[in-house]
């Protein structure tokens, strides 16, 4: 159990802090959000390091994605009132916005990463129980090494949570229903499409490093298929065992691999089939989800007006953090014109490169109605499990939060384009 009491107040968190000075007591985890990233690797392994920090061919794509930030700058605006209450008490901004019908307290969700078991041990469950206590939703990747159930069993009736697919080719639409309806039945709301990897990229640290945690005689990665009914039906009509068969774990079987071995990579070849679906394919989850979908991946102005005309409820601007291929565009420099385009026909969420406040706020201020966290979270969960996450979400929801008030907006709808300005354009 995590040992910090629930405190999703960023301002209420700030003061705990300072209180806890006053007695010369520290905060067991850094509040600088630059740090997070080296203090991390100190504590990972080369492959699980090499995994969460690892890009796709030169990283390009990645650099791109953080120094795009840096070409935008907030101004601020003086002597405005602030909101107040009911009774005419003076408040600090209003970070809420409703996303895909829902209401969130802060334009922040948990990005699907899988494999966090390589983090640390209590993975998902770590996080998703450190999602509902801050109040930010949680997007359940199907590379997971946690199921379905057993990370909403976690995030609770309080949770928010959406699950977030690797789509199967179509030979396998049983298995895609399966998840679909194991999703629903277990409270997640929206469906996430992952577009963009329908095979891995090519990723030069996990090669160094000969490491693909999808591949391992193991649970890592690879769980929501081994607790699929579907799936585990198929593999046992297959090979006439159970995946978990005790005595083929216990050795190799004919093809030199342990059962755990053989199901992970017939799941993997299944989640990330090398091919893409089609825009038509996308007719098919309509028919058979009933909540909003929504497409991650999408980085062009075509795609997404395609998105729209397919009927899906919301899009990610999204290049995967940096780690699917190399020499793309950054996402923050895409999300305007993206934004012009449709912002007004779906939702628009956002991620790859978000590390504090002050860039969930210029992702806003360019159309983002919600930005997804990644790699920072994931930092925070390898430094100290829940409460690494907690603190995590909590600074950052802070840190956007005063970069508000201060800058004199009171609310995500003043956000807008305005209150940012190109650094090149002063000069």
């Amino acid at each position: 159990m995590s040992q910090q009491e629930p405190n999703p107040d960023p301002l209420g968190y700030e003061q705990s802090v300072f209180q806890a000075g006053l007695h010369s007591a520290r905060p067991p985890f850094t509040f600088q959000s630059d740090k997070w990233e080296p203090l991390a690797k100190e504590v990972l392994s080369a492959s699980s390091w090499g995994y969460i920090h690892g890009n796709a061919g030169a990283g390009s794509t990645y650099q791109k994605n953080l120094s795009a930030f840096a070409r935008y700058s907030i101004v601020p605006r003086r002597n405005m009132p602030s909101r107040q209450d009911k009774n005419g008490n003076p408040l600090f901004s209003d970070t809420s916005v409703t996303v895909l019908g829902e209401k969130l307290r802060f334009p922040v969700a948990i990005a699907p990463i899988g494999v966090q078991k390589i983090f640390n041990e209590a993975g998902e469950v770590a996080t998703a129980k450190a999602a509902a206590d801050v109040g930010v939703p949680y997007i359940l990747s199907t590379a997971s090494s946690t199921s379905i159930e057993d990370v909403a069993k976690v995030n609770g009736e309080r949770g928010q949570r959406w699950y977030q697919m690797y789509w199967p080719s179509n030979e396998h639409n049983d298995i895609t229903i399966s998840l679909m309806n194991r999703a629903k039945k277990s409270g997640y709301t929206a469906l996430f499409v992952t577009l963009d990897t329908f095979v891995l990229g090519w990723r030069p640290s996990d090669m160094d490093n000969g490491y693909n945690p999808f591949l391992h005689p193991d649970r890592i990665g690879v769980e929501i298929g081994f607790t699929d009914p579907v799936f585990r039906a198929h593999f046992k009509e297959k090979h006439g065992y159970e995946i978990d068969d005790t005595e083929r774990n216990q050795g190799v079987c004919a093809t030199g691999l342990t059962s755990l071995g053989e199901a992970a990579k017939e799941w993997t070849k299944i989640v990330f089939p090398g091919h893409p679906h089609t825009w038509e394919d996308l007719a098919f989850l309509r028919q058979n989800w009933d909540g909003p979908i929504v497409l991650k991946g999408i980085q062009s102005v075509a795609d997404a007006q395609r998105a729209v005309e397919a009927g899906v409820q919301g899009i990610v601007v999204s290049n995967h953090g940096g780690r699917q291929h190399d020499g793309g565009a950054s996402s923050l420099g895409m999300l305007p014109h993206i934004v012009k385009a449709v912002g007004g026909d779906l939702d628009v969420l956002f991620d790859s490169g978000i590390r504090c406040g002050a860039d969930i706020m210029k992702a806003v201020a360019l159309g983002a109605k919600c930005v997804l966290v990644g790699r920072p979270y994931a930092y925070g969960l390898a430094l100290g499990g829940e409460d690494g996450v907690k603190h995590v979400l909590r600074a950052m929801c802070g840190d956007l939060l005063m970069n508000m008030h201060l800058a004199g907006y009171r609310d995500l709808g003043e956000v807008n384009r305005d209150a940012i300005i190109k650094e090149e354009d002063l000069f």
